[in-house]
């Protein structure tokens, strides 16, 4: 999977950029929203990232450019404006999602897994071909319970021929998927992983052309022997015995089983806490620069000598410097720069007397900056993470059949009577149990779960559905009382399309599912 990230934050650029090739993506980065058009409108990419406020063009107005160029990969928006105006003007520009800064990063990361699968061929978060698996979330990959020692490009390799396993890929078509467009891989480098994958299928058990050639076209997944038509393997996911990919194969592709590793997600989060450590003392000076550049900025106020090309600019550098702190978990710092941004805003006149206010908020966010330090572990000790709320447009009403599954009967009783209003057609269910039967009725458009539920678990009723090939491309949201990231992450791993938190009115969530169908809608077009 191919993605361009545009962002003019280096810190964040560069952590970005890093986690995500962690995630075995390919990865371009972009400076600003001209470079980002011509590296959009160059190359073939499954999803963009663009932050808001850019140099030269915008991250909206980028947004918007692409989709009136009928461009429809997924767009996810990344910026620190947490208002209901700025995510309904990035909803309407076109956007699918919309993150804001300082995010959790595998909250961020579980999006644009949801992102990439609603718009594949496969939308499945685990991917089969009779006996072989590979499970997106914890990219493990494994035949006949084996697992499979694979390095990260031997991985995408094996996901891209899965999420589309009906196509015949060209090197050209491996190329544009697998490396950046900094990277020149030859024809050669294509066939030596397309032949130590094949060689570590071979010692797990698959045969010898499971990945056949197609001469002159490419390469291509063979059907195994006793598989149906839809190559999928009836049974349950099978238990692996290794819980990561490995950097570096195993001599002549032999498969460990016995291998005894720590859970992938903690050693990401682990490594991703040296990577901000490290991060911070690369770009102190940097941000201690801004931090000088704001406060001269500041000074020309006393003398109304700053124009309003300068307050631009002086809000630019805040907004940027706002978003770099969150990222580093330095919240104290972030808030500080944040009240900063917001009365340096260009729509805004500033008075005389906040000029005081604006220096003494620069010397608290000095003060704040020079007692950074991080622990052991390389974490901040000022770290937090803050979640987003999304709210979008209206949409002209349109009925669309819904069915809601919580175990508060008021609850339900309350949406039914305002979404119908919304022009819905709205089916409750409070009682679990009759999941099944009540959808296999139904057959809903959208279906919208609670987390927790007496008997049965919303987690886990969206992991079994998204196994069932009928049911794999149904939007799936969750609407509940619980915010916290580690849940919405959990939601995003077995497959969610959406995450909304209660209290919620009927008009938010009306709003959101028009906007999640209006996007599926263009995708498919």
């Amino acid at each position: 999977m191919r993605i361009l990230l545009v962002e003019d934050d280096d810190v964040l650029r560069s952590l970005l950029t890093q986690r995500l090739r962690t995630e075995h993506y390919a990865v371009d980065a972009a400076i600003d929203g001209h470079q980002g058009w011509e590296y959009a409108s160059t190359y073939d990419y499954d999803l963009l990232i663009l932050d808001v406020v850019l140099p030269r063009i915008d991250g909206v107005t980028l947004c918007e450019t692409l989709r009136n160029q009928e461009y429809t990969m997924p767009i996810l928006l990344l910026t620190a404006q947490d208002t209901r105006d700025a995510k309904r003007i990035g909803w309407e520009a076109g956007a699918d999602d919309y993150v804001v800064k300082p995010f959790d990063e595998d909250e961020l990361v579980a999006r644009i897994r949801a992102l990439l699968r609603r718009s594949s061929a496969n939308p499945l978060p685990t991917l089969t071909w009779g006996p072989l698996w590979l499970d997106t979330n914890t990219c493990e990959a494994s035949y006949n319970e084996a697992v499979l020692s694979l390095t990260a490009k031997e991985y995408t390799l094996l996901e891209m021929m899965l999420r589309d396993s009906q196509h015949v890929f060209s090197n050209e078509d491996i190329i544009e998927g697998l490396w950046a467009s900094e990277d020149f891989p030859t024809d050669a480098t294509i066939r030596s992983h397309i032949r130590r994958l094949r060689r570590k299928l071979s010692a797990a058990g698959a045969p010898t052309d499971l990945i056949a050639t197609s001469h002159g076209r490419g390469y291509y997944l063979k059907p195994i022997e006793g598989m149906d038509d839809r190559a999928l393997d009836s049974g349950k996911p099978p238990i692996l015995v290794s819980a990561s990919i490995e950097q570096s194969s195993l001599p002549n592709g032999s498969v460990s089983k016995n291998a005894t590793i720590k859970p992938r997600t903690s050693l990401l989060s682990s490594q991703y806490s040296q990577v901000l450590q490290q991060t911070w003392l690369n770009y102190r000076v940097r941000c201690f620069q801004k931090v000088s550049d704001l406060k001269g900025a500041i000074a020309q106020l006393t003398t109304n000598a700053l124009n309003a090309q300068a307050q631009a600019e002086a809000y630019r550098i805040a907004h940027t410097l706002s978003g770099t702190l969150g990222t580093l978990g330095l919240t104290d710092a972030m808030h500080c720069t944040r009240q900063i941004e917001q009365v340096l805003h260009p729509d805004l006149y500033i008075e005389s007397q906040q000029v005081q206010s604006l220096q003494t908020q620069i010397a608290q966010l000095e003060t704040v900056l020079q007692t950074v330090s991080f622990d052991q572990n390389g974490s901040s000790e000022l770290s937090s993470s803050v979640s987003s709320q999304v709210t979008t447009l209206h949409s002209t009403a349109k009925s669309t059949r819904l069915m809601l599954v919580d175990d508060d009967p008021i609850f339900l009783k309350t949406m039914l009577g305002q979404l119908q209003g919304y022009g819905f057609r709205v089916s409750i269910l409070d009682d679990p149990q009759q999941f099944w039967v009540v959808l296999d009725h139904v057959v809903p458009e959208v279906l919208i779960l609670d987390v927790q539920m007496p008997h049965l678990n919303g987690l886990e009723l969206c992991k079994t559905l998204r196994l069932a090939p009928e049911w794999q491309k149904l939007p799936v949201m969750f609407l509940s009382i619980l915010g916290d990231a580690e849940t919405q992450h959990k939601a995003f791993a077995v497959g969610a399309d959406d995450y909304l938190s209660k209290p919620i009115s009927a008009q938010n969530l009306s709003d959101r599912i028009r906007q999640r169908l209006q996007r599926i809608e263009v995708i498919i077009s």
